[in-house]
């Protein structure tokens, strides 16, 4: 009778693990994740500034790391760093707050001469729309004449926009400062968690995980954003040959809304062919801007990236798709801008461990396998074990 309650033991022979205790293990792990989640959701305001910096920092050690060998002291070099993110992300919003703004005020113009212009191919469509009217109508008709309506206030626009602005602000500014102390702090904050560790063993490990997730994602995120800058380029060049107004405008919307996967290809290829649509005469040559932009997205995504990012860090697109998705539900747009880069620490992560290799092994797109006795690098920091 005892066997019915043990699992099977392993191949060496080491005992088995009780079915209620891994039951147990189960149903505190799922409770664990779901508060996650609950705390993820409801403290966003906190967390989301917090990861955003230590991404952020992440990407630009490096350069402070080789700055300092160069005898440029981690404080200032953090600082310029910083202040040039800060400027080019306050550049990058002046130049498409314009163009946001004229295409928010011309939207129902834009919306009618679009509607217009494919008009010979929405025919088909026009007995659903009427059926789905029809059916409206005899919705509300079916209403009762004394029932009142409830309706609740909402706040008024401006309200709600300095209320949003504020908020933006607020995070802008945690995570700027929050990434500015990292950096500036050097390698401390490494040599802190190492020095939590009391075997070399894991002092070894952690240092190795440390530097690795450090290396891998700044090497992602500096790349892509050299690859959405390119794109951007060729995007903007190409548009202004076409004739699109606006072009280096929409090339740098471009660049930016590439980093998030699907969505923001997604969103340049319907800006791009509403412009043409309400731009051009022909058709045709209407329809040329968007195919182009999808030639350039098609390349930069099977052909460009996977050459410079390389095959270790290509992500399963399964993975990439339900990360984006879940991140946009819990943080919205910062949630979908973030969702591949935590990918990709949670996959170097994984690859440092046993336990945890088959989640990175699923993240990836192809088998991977981390050799365990690895030394960490000794250009690095060894003091910190």
């Amino acid at each position: 009778m005892k066997e019915n309650h043990l699992g099977a033991g392993d191949d060496n022979g080491a005992p088995a693990v009780p079915v209620e205790w891994r039951f147990a293990r189960f149903c505190l792990v799922g409770i664990f994740l779901f508060t996650l989640v609950y705390a993820l959701y409801f403290a966003r305001d906190f967390f989301m500034p917090v990861i955003l910096a230590f991404l952020l920092a992440l990407m630009l050690t490096p350069v402070v790391r080789f700055l300092s060998k160069r005898g440029v002291p981690a404080p200032l070099s953090a600082t310029l760093l910083v202040l040039f993110s800060v400027g080019t992300i306050g550049i990058a919003g002046y130049f498409l707050s314009g163009p946001v703004i004229a295409l928010v005020n011309d939207a129902p113009s834009i919306g009618r001469r679009v509607a217009e212009r494919l008009a010979e191919i929405r025919h088909p469509f026009e007995k659903v729309m009427e059926v789905s009217e029809q059916v409206e109508k005899a919705t509300s008709a079916t209403e009762e004449p004394g029932v009142q309506k409830v309706v609740v206030a909402q706040p008024g626009i401006v309200s709600q926009a300095a209320g949003n602005l504020l908020s933006a602000g607020t995070s802008a500014a945690i995570t700027f400062v929050l990434s500015l102390f990292l950096l500036a702090s050097g390698t401390m904050f490494y040599e802190k968690i190492i020095q939590s560790f009391t075997r070399l063993s894991e002092k070894k490990r952690a240092l190795r995980v440390v530097y690795d997730v450090e290396r891998e994602i700044s090497r992602y995120l500096l790349t892509v954003a050299l690859i959405n800058g390119g794109l951007g380029m060729a995007i903007g060049a190409g548009l202004w040959v076409i004739g699109v107004p606006n072009a280096a405008i929409w090339g740098i919307a471009a660049a930016l809304l590439n980093f998030l996967p699907y969505i923001g290809a997604a969103a340049t290829i319907i800006v791009v062919a509403a412009i043409s649509l309400i731009t051009f005469d022909t058709l045709a040559y209407a329809l040329l801007a968007p195919a182009y932009v999808i030639f350039c997205n098609v390349v930069e995504g099977q052909l460009v990236t996977p050459l410079v990012v390389g095959r270790r860090l290509e992500i399963n697109a399964v993975a990439i798709f339900i990360a984006v998705a879940f991140w946009s539900w819990l943080w919205g747009f910062i949630g979908a801008l973030i969702a591949v880069p935590l990918l990709v620490v949670i996959k170097v992560f994984c690859d440092h461990f046993d336990r945890l290799r088959h989640i990175g092994n699923f993240l990836s797109a192809q088998q991977t396998s981390v050799d365990e006795e690895d030394e960490p690098n000794p250009a690095t920091p060894a003091a910190a074990a």
